[in-house]
């Protein structure tokens, strides 16, 4: 056993056994480093990588590998999800190399931890080569590799806003300007398999979103009708799990059929989201079947006992990719006996194997209900239950965990299910019992010990999540908890002179480079959430300073927006919102909450509520009462009101006008 044993992180575990003498990312490592003039290898990954595992069996579980790993070099190993700062700041290095980026991450470093050298998987022999190279370089040029990594380092300290030329534009947005915006993703539409005309697929939650709210805006029905082919491929396709519930993390191909299977929390939070609002605009069953079913597979596999959501489940088992999800048609046919034919026929199961090795990934032709096969799929997942699981990644994280309490949240406020908001009310308390540490996040948690201070993506997803859980209960306790987040993350993250967020606090760990997190990608940025979270907060407590800086932060984006979109869609879902005023409305009386699930009953994204029952000091609520037994309903603009009205349906006669 290596040093990883005492670690809680399942990547770093899966490693404690290796014959590489591993650090965890720390003093110790970086002081060996310099006292000893070694250089670092840094190798970062995930526990559900499956190429990860596959060059620890080649490379880091072999002894001559070790040998030399250990002979020249202090080896370090990180779980990226654990600490996306020095998985962010490597990752930049390595792609300012010229290598295209991706896990396992392997970085070479001068004793200063400033990179020279990276890459991504290396079978054994390569690595072999690889390692003697680094090792001849340092020993025979180490000047000269120093200079470089000083170069790469320099590279990493550019402003953002010298970067990527983010100057102040003008803080309007036009519908012209979300046509411009909405033209270019379009321009790559994969017409046939929805999503764009690229493979790998990946799900990208925020484009989906965009457009949701793009085609409310402008009533674009070739838009929608192009989201929801892709809504569609996507749910019934090998990316979906058909028998279980909840999404793989993509596609390897350009149909959505096969996956790379292992389950991220932080897709199928945002899918979630996703789907209920796609419901909600369209009405389509398919998409309740996969909120229900997501939400099913949540609970039954990745829920642990005190209210917490588990990060992933592995890609493999038995050390094959897949394993668990596939089957053969002749297993099918000995579980289903008669109903055998009808469901291969649905699912597309083959005699000889639709994917690898004679086996099948369960797929459909057309947007068909699983519910039809509801008794078919009991049975086969009676079976699938005795095979050998996936490897669960039970590390709990706080932004991971708030992604999902905001989908449970969408899902109820939608669905009016209350099995939802039970769950995301249990999970809301638990994130506040276990990773505030006084007014500051942690970001995770584990056999009962939270760790490593939160970053930017803890508190702009949590601030999201809440602000999320006030408007579908009005329990202002999670207003209160979205606003004093906000600020501390303002004293603590702020960048007076790019006028951004850091992605690290102040008082965190110091390393080679202070990144900022700008563009969206699977996830959104912290930054584009942050000015989404600023924007509401600001119109909820009449926070003018919260408003002016979400505007800003916007107005910094808009050339980047206008030029290339496809990595900006979270801002642009707040472009959307500057095109048209937002309702602000406020619900006052006993029936303010059957009120509200009135006001969510239709797709109406550009809006933000507030309400009691009695009386409020909230600014929308405040000196603002109902008779007994009446409700009135006051929708305001601006801080300017129009009369109250008493039913919803004339709330929005006034919100349509």
């Amino acid at each position: 056993m290596n040093r990883l044993a005492k670690e809680t992180s399942p990547y770093l575990l899966q490693h404690a056994q290796n014959p590489v003498d591993w650090f965890p990312w720390g003093k110790e490592a970086l002081d060996k480093a310099k006292a000893e003039n070694k250089p670092i290898l840094v190798s970062i990954g995930y526990s559900a990588c499956h190429w990860c595992h596959v060059m620890e069996h080649e490379c880091f579980e072999k002894e001559e590998v070790a040998e030399l790993m250990n002979r020249y070099f202090v080896n370090i190993k990180v779980d990226r999800e654990e600490r996306p700062d020095v998985d962010a700041v490597y990752m930049d290095a390595v792609q300012a190399m010229g290598v295209h980026g991706g896990w396992p991450l392997n970085v070479f470093l001068m004793p200063d931890g400033k990179p020279f050298y990276g890459g991504t998987y290396f079978p054994k022999a390569n690595w072999l080569k690889l390692l003697q190279a680094v090792n001849t370089g340092f020993t025979n040029s180490q000047a000269e590799l120093q200079k470089s990594a000083e170069g790469f380092t320099q590279n990493m300290l550019f402003k953002d806003s010298v970067k990527y030329g983010l100057e102040p534009e003008s803080q309007i947005f036009t519908k012209e300007d979300l046509k411009i915006i909405a033209s270019k993703l379009a321009s790559t539409f994969d017409d046939v398999w929805g999503g764009f005309e690229r493979s790998p697929k990946f799900p990208m939650p925020s484009i989906w979103a965009f457009l949701l709210r793009y085609v409310h805006e402008t009533k674009d029905e070739k838009v929608l009708n192009h989201v929801k082919l892709t809504l569609n491929r996507m749910a019934i396709g090998g990316i979906y799990d058909q028998l279980g519930g909840g999404f793989a993390r993509y596609s390897v191909d350009g149909e959505w059929f096969c996956p790379h299977f292992e389950k991220m929390m932080y897709d199928n939070g945002q899918l979630v989201s996703l789907y209920s609002e796609a419901y909600s605009l369209t009405g389509e069953a398919l998409y309740k079947e996969v909120v229900y079913e997501t939400i099913d597979w949540l609970k039954r596999e990745m829920t642990s006992e005190e209210g917490g959501f588990y990060s992933a489940l592995d890609a493999d088992s038995e050390g094959v990719e897949g394993k668990y999800y596939v089957w053969t048609k002749d297993e099918i046919e000995a579980i289903l006996g008669d109903e055998a034919e009808a469901f291969c026929e649905n699912y597309q199961v083959t005699e000889q194997g639709n994917w690898e090795h004679g086996v099948n990934i369960l797929w459909k032709y057309e947007p068909t209900l699983n519910e039809r096969f509801k008794g078919q799929i009991a049975k086969l997942n009676t079976i699938r239950n005795t095979r050998i699981r996936p490897g669960l990644d039970d590390k709990i994280l706080c932004s991971w965990n708030a992604l999902m309490l905001k989908g449970l949240v969408d899902a109820y406020r939608v669905f009016d299910d209350e099995n939802f908001l039970t769950l995301a009310v249990q999970n809301a308390h638990f994130i506040k019992d276990k990773f505030f540490a006084g007014e500051q996040l942690m970001h995770s948690y584990k056999n009962g010990e939270t760790k490593i201070q939160g970053f930017l993506e803890d508190y702009a997803t949590l601030i999201d999540a809440y602000l999320n859980l006030y408007q579908a209960t009005f329990d202002e306790t999670w207003l209160h908890y979205s606003e004093k987040l906000t600020l501390y993350a303002f004293q603590n993250f702020w960048d007076e002179e790019d006028e951004l967020f850091f992605f690290t606090d102040k008082n965190a760990e110091e390393l080679i480079a202070r990144k900022k997190e700008i563009f969206d990608n699977v996830v959104p940025s912290s930054n584009s959430i942050m000015a989404r979270n600023l924007y509401t907060l600001g119109l909820i407590l009449e926070r003018e300073d919260f408003l002016s800086l979400s505007k800003l932060m916007l107005s910094k984006m808009k050339n980047l927006l206008l030029k290339n979109v496809d990595y900006l869609t979270n801002w642009a879902c707040l472009a959307t919102q500057m095109v048209s005023k937002t309702p602000e409305i406020a619900i006052v009386g006993k029936e303010f909450l059957t009120f509200r699930k009135q006001f969510d009953q239709q797709f109406f994204p550009n809006k933000v509520l507030s309400g009691t029952a009695t009386i409020s000091k909230l600014p929308l609520l405040e000196n603002r009462s109902a008779k007994e037994g009446e409700t009135l309903v006051f929708v305001c603009y601006d801080k300017t009101c129009q009369l109250p009205v008493k039913t919803v349906e004339e709330a929005w006669e006034q919100i349509d006008k």
